[in-house]
């Protein structure tokens, strides 16, 4: 690829998208010795961004993240495209495909509060803000005493509104503040094996045209096979469970020495009643193990909690 070659990539246009969309071009650019300016950033608004008054499961779903993205793809006003991997459908629209991902960073979440360093340390019947029902549910579990409302918007406003004391407690993924420099704003971090993350929580996605084979010979070289292996685990799992934003539904897949471990997990709205699933198997059998585990968890799971999605 020369200095004179363009890619046009689309991004949501929050700080924490634009910081993604900034790697993703750095990476591209020390990839194949060219000039960062060489990727022309292009931001589009979303419908998701838009609508900051309802939980996302009321609003239509993750597709208001992407549909305006995928849109400008497909009327070919971009190449690539930007993500969050876990604001993707779990299926993608005809003609776009997931490219690959980025090394993923770290999973967890990060405990955000001005009142406490643990969850157990909550004062009783504080305000949860979130807008993510696995992140409601899995807290509810823990502490049913707190109290959830809905909280929209980008880090900076979660993070203001704890600091002003509006609401007391709010969870972030870790990711994302250290992307923009705000890692130090955690009052804790999250273990995963206390607290399942979101599928795709940590890693960037880049999607693309299908067929289009420059654009995938270009992104090729900064592409992570680990990751994509454990979000094939990842995703097929959410598809088994028909995951959307109208469940809470978690899970998290790592390899060790070409071996991919996965556990998943659904819960009650109000988190009184959690069905898990862990398997094992081949780091290129994520998809089958993932879609395993979903089966395992339909199979035992009341279908009453499937009719509320």
């Amino acid at each position: 690829m020369t200095t004179h070659s363009l890619i046009r990539l689309g991004t949501r246009g929050s700080p924490l998208a634009l910081a993604q969309a900034h790697e993703t071009r750095q990476r591209l650019a020390l990839a194949h010795g060219f000039d960062p300016a060489s990727v022309e950033i292009i931001v589009i608004k979303t419908t998701g961004d838009q609508i900051q008054d309802l939980a996302l499961a009321l609003a239509g779903g993750k597709g208001l993240f992407t549909k305006e993205i995928d849109a400008a793809m497909l009327e070919g006003a971009i190449d690539i495209a930007v993500h969050s991997a876990k604001d993707l459908p779990t299926r993608m629209p005809e003609g776009i495909v997931v490219a690959g991902y980025l090394p993923r960073e770290d999973v967890r979440d990060a405990l955000i509060s001005a009142k406490a360093s643990s969850i157990a340390g909550l004062p009783h019947g504080a305000s949860l803000g979130s807008a993510s029902l696995r992140r409601q549910a899995m807290m509810l579990r823990l502490r049913p005493d707190l109290k959830p409302q809905l909280l929209r918007g980008n880090v900076g406003t979660r993070l203001r509104k704890v600091e002003s004391g509006e609401i007391d407690v709010t969870l972030l993924a870790i990711a994302g503040l250290k992307r923009l420099g705000l890692a130090h704003r955690a009052s804790a971090v999250l273990e995963v094996a206390d607290f399942l993350p979101a599928v795709g929580q940590g890693a960037i996605a880049i999607t693309a045209r299908s067929g289009d084979e420059r654009t995938a010979a270009v992104l090729d070289a900064i592409l992570h096979v680990e990751t994509a292996h454990a979000l094939a685990a990842e995703r097929a799992f959410l598809d088994m469970l028909d995951g959307s934003c109208r469940m809470p539904i978690a899970g998290h897949a790592h390899l060790h020495a070409g071996h991919l471990s996965f556990r998943g997990a659904i819960y009650a709205l109000d988190g009184a009643q959690a069905f898990e699933a862990s398997i094992e198997g081949g780091a290129r059998d994520g998809a089958r193990l993932g879609a395993e585990a979903g089966r395992d968890i339909r199979a035992r799971a009341p279908a009453s909690m499937f009719l509320a999605a």
